[in-house]
């Protein structure tokens, strides 16, 4: 019997299957900005239906929320999808767009599968499971690797930082450049923390299906998760994700208190 962490994934490979192509043909791909500002395609909401037949077929009893869409459903169990997160990079050309799916169930994330498909990269958690990274050849995930975050000191001076998007919220993220730089990112700044690569990555805004998926796989790798305004369940607003509760709580307090910048 599938599990909901496999069909988590199955769904993500089909989105995969249905976006690649849009973004091999991005000169053909229809766009339009919406009211707040974000560009969405048909590729957005292509992926999302796609992923919507598979849920449903699986589990028709299931609430699911997503980006293009909205939320379907009432049950306590609900799937949240954010089918092309970072379309701006997508309609870029820029390979670090993802496929994102969450199983939420009485408010809790559950499971979660992050698939970076330009990269041939798929990211899972399950509630107590751990987290894992595997790639994807031929529709299939292989070389199933545990991550884990990395050990360290807890300060927010010189740790590894990373800031998604790059050109949102420069207000926000300010006080913590002014002790340590913002470092590229080859792939979401979340799985980083989560493999061990970056220390401390701020997300400066977004909805609920921006961090359902990430925040699990971070706490699942033994890293920690909060809205900047110290919400430790994903919703509406600015993220920070770390390696450690306590460097996560000293990036807050840094953002939030100019005092604690002086002193930092």
């Amino acid at each position: 019997m599938e599990t909901d962490l496999q069909l988590a994934q199955r769904a993500a490979l089909t989105g995969a299957a249905v976006a690649l192509p849009h973004f091999e043909a991005l000169a053909e791909l229809s766009r339009e900005v919406k009211a707040d500002g974000s560009v969405v395609t048909a590729a957005d909401r292509a992926v999302e239906s796609a992923i919507r037949d598979v849920l449903t077929a699986a589990c028709p009893g299931d609430a699911i929320l997503g980006e293009e869409e909205g939320q379907t459903g009432s049950s306590g169990r609900r799937w949240i999808i954010d089918p092309i997160d970072g379309t701006a990079l997508f309609v870029a050309g820029d390979n670090r767009w993802l496929i994102l799916i969450a199983l939420e169930e009485d408010g809790e994330i559950v499971a979660a599968v992050a698939a970076h498909p330009a990269q041939g990269s798929l990211w899972w958690a399950t509630r107590d499971g751990g987290s894992f990274e595997g790639r994807v050849v031929g529709g299939r995930v292989v070389a199933e690797t545990p991550v884990h975050v990395s050990a360290g000191a807890d300060s927010v001076a010189g740790c590894r930082l990373g800031v998604v998007p790059e050109d949102w919220g420069r207000e926000l993220v300010a006080p913590i450049k002014e002790v340590t730089p913002a470092l590229p990112w080859p792939i979401h700044p979340a799985l980083m923390i989560a493999r061990g690569d970056l220390d401390l990555a701020v997300q400066t805004g977004g909805q609920i299906w921006d961090f359902a998926a990430t925040s699990l796989i971070v706490q699942e790798a033994g890293g920690s998760y909060s809205g900047v305004n110290g919400r430790l369940r994903p919703g509406p607003g600015a993220s920070v994700y770390a390696r450690s509760d306590a460097l996560r709580e000293a990036a807050l307090t840094l953002v939030g208190d100019p005092a604690a910048r002086a002193a930092s």
